[in-house]
């Protein structure tokens, strides 16, 4: 074991963010921290680096295990490049290849003496200088460089010259260089692009050490991840296997939560009934068990209903006008700026329900398609035509129509003057704006917050052709999902740009791969780009476990019909039990009724008569009871 967290606890003011969070990391073993924003995710991380002072709990960490640390945004500063930044690393390597030269030197004049010394610190020296990699270090920084999205052409660049994003992937070049015991990462694909995202699953799966993640890229944990650690309601729980993995028995948890708590609330229920019937029955023993039942029910732990993130989050997108079937024809365009080119000769068509992904690497004009598309940049040839009827909503980072004084439950209402009030709670909370953040003023939010208003309102626009620059961006899993169900039901048509894999295996039906060699078309979602672009077979299903579940489905119906029967039976048992008891109860108080009548007062054998008739009543009134008792269980 290389790190452990053992009853974590953490609050800020009044508010509890982490409770007894508990879980521990193996040597070599890849984790991955999930949950929605605010969960404490990144708290969490910042404790283990004892950035963080926990309130309860402590960290441990193996004797002798180093740890490196990505934060979301990595600062880095100075006049090195690129390639020097990473290079300083290699210090350590640097300084005994230097001491190497200086030894090989100082041996060519050296006495027999001096040279015996010389060549055993020399040995000494390049075997120390082999076994750490040192003729491998710098060929593995151009890799890592390269593999982080820098051409050779970028490695001179001053640290000093680039943008915050470009920083972070300079930090996590050398993170992934330094080759700490554990690395730990916040949210490291975000400044990447598909190819540098792929190449890191790739570098980390193969990695020697551990490695913790925190991160929203689905498709990223389940290439990566080996165990899921949630945090939720301010408490961790573990999950074996991969993403997908986790979110199968995530749903069979809260199903079997569910089920526990509508399973405890019926039989609560017929507790409750159960002594209201006891207690109608009048009878001293009745009233005792009707008294001993409610002090176990008194005693029951009552479990609390699960939440259902999703429960009344969901969006529903319909276009008010139905364009015709041909959306949109792009023909022969074609774009550069300056001496920069982006493309030439693009051509695609778009048909009235079809949703499309455009992705590509970094810088190859994806995101000036779209701008063409909006008239919001001019292409330099070729047309683009939209079909009878197309009315565009348009979305990315930079184009938001929003006004600033509005509060963002009032850009909502002012848009949307039809919708209730518990409506545009739940469009905001589906984009992660609950309690008192509705009333903050566009003004006051950052960019991120901008992009999510601006997407919540371009959802219930009216829009048949949605157009969408990386709609994900600033999203948690949760809201994600919510948008890809909303994509999914959308009737309209949909054309989009993403590196989000798993956003676009949920809601693609063909993907446009831009490149410098043009534009080409791939039916189906992402993982079938990939089969056909890299000829990557799927693995085949077999018949027999198709085979292994059909019987069990019957097996399984089979038994379900049994136990309904059965059920059905110990109800109409129940039933019968009730009614033999009223009669007999109605057959008593008619008895007891004659016993003040005066004509047979004073007629003792009558009344001997009808004593006797009340005792036996009585006697399979109490055999009913009994019987009603072990039925009503």
């Amino acid at each position: 074991m290389i790190l452990s967290c053992q009853n974590i606890k953490k609050a800020f003011l009044e508010e509890v963010v982490l409770s007894h969070v508990s879980f521990h990391i193996e040597d070599h073993e890849k984790a991955a921290i999930v949950g929605i924003n605010g969960a404490g995710k990144t708290t969490l991380l910042r404790i283990i680096m004892g950035e963080l002072a926990a309130d309860e709990g402590q960290v441990i960490l193996a004797k002798g295990k180093t740890v490196g640390y990505l934060a979301q945004n990595a600062g880095l500063s100075g006049d090195n490049s690129i390639y020097d930044e990473l290079l300083s690393v290699k210090y350590e390597l640097i300084s005994l290849e230097q001491k190497i030269r200086t030894t090989e030197h100082a041996m060519k004049g050296a006495t027999d003496s001096e040279l015996e010394i010389l060549m055993k610190q020399y040995t000494d020296d390049t075997h120390a200088f082999e076994r750490n990699g040192g003729y491998l270090y710098r060929s593995e920084l151009i890799g890592v460089l390269k593999g982080l999205g820098f051409p050779e052409e970028d490695f001179d660049k001053k640290i000093s010259t680039l943008s915050g994003g470009q920083k972070t992937r300079v930090a996590l070049g050398k993170l992934l260089l330094s080759s700490p015991d554990l690395i730990i990462l916040d949210e490291p694909t975000n400044h990447l692009d598909m190819n540098s995202i792929s190449w890191l699953e790739t570098y980390l799966k193969n990695y020697k050490g551990a490695v913790l993640i925190v991160s929203h890229d689905r498709y990223f944990l389940d290439r990566l991840a080996e165990k899921i650690i949630e945090i939720d309601q301010t408490a961790a729980t573990v999950f074996s296997g991969n993403y997908t993995d986790y979110a199968v028995k995530k749903e069979q948890l809260r199903i079997a939560r569910m089920n526990a708590y509508l399973n405890q609330q019926r039989e609560i229920k017929h507790q409750e009934a159960v002594i209201e019937k006891l207690r109608s029955f009048n009878r001293e023993k009745s009233i005792k068990r009707a008294e001993s039942r409610e002090k176990m029910l008194n005693k029951i732990e009552v479990l609390d209903k699960p939440t259902e993130a999703k429960a009344d989050m969901s969006l529903t997108l319909s276009p008010r006008i139905v364009s015709g079937n041909d959306v949109l024809a792009v023909t022969g365009l074609s774009k550069s700026f300056g001496n920069h080119h982006l493309f030439s000769d693009i051509s695609f068509e778009l048909k009235r329900g079809e949703h499309v992904a455009i992705i590509g690497d970094n810088g190859t004009g994806k995101t000036t398609i779209l701008k063409i598309l909006n008239n919001l940049i001019d292409a330099d040839g070729g047309t683009c035509k939209l079909g009878t009827n197309v009315e565009i909503g348009y979305y990315d980072q930079e184009h938001q129509v929003l006004h600033p004084e509005n509060t963002l439950f009032e850009e909502i209402s002012n848009a949307y003057p039809d919708m209730t009030n518990t409506e545009i709670r739940n469009v905001l909370a589906a984009f992660l704006f609950t309690g008192d953040d509705v009333f903050k003023r566009i003004s006051e939010i950052s960019g991120g917050e901008k992009g999510r208003i601006s997407l919540a309102k371009l959802m219930l626009s009216n829009a048949n052709l949605l157009i969408l620059d990386e709609p994900t961006n600033h999203l948690d899993i949760t809201s994600k999902e919510i948008l890809e169900d909303a994509l999914n039901r959308y009737t309209g048509t949909v054309l989009y740009v993403s590196h989000d894999r798993y956003f676009i295996n949920r809601t693609a039906e063909r993907i446009l791969e831009l490149t410098a060699e043009g534009l080409k078309s791939f039916g189906g979602d992402y993982d079938y780009y990939l089969e056909k672009k890299f000829q990557i077979t799927p693995q085949e299903i077999k018949v027999t476990a198709n085979s292994a579940t059909e019987t069990e489905s019957k097996v399984d119906w089979k038994s379900q019909k049994e136990e309904q029967a059965k059920q059905r039976k110990k109800e109409n048992d129940l039933k019968k039990c009730e009614q033999r008891i009223e009669k007999l109860e109605m057959e008593k108080a008619e008895l007891e009724e004659k016993l003040y009548d005066p004509a047979i007062a004073s007629n003792s054998a009558e009344l001997n008569s009808i004593s006797t008739q009340i005792g036996e009543i009585n006697e399979e009134l109490e055999k009913a009871y009994e019987e009603w008792e072990k039925l009503a269980e």
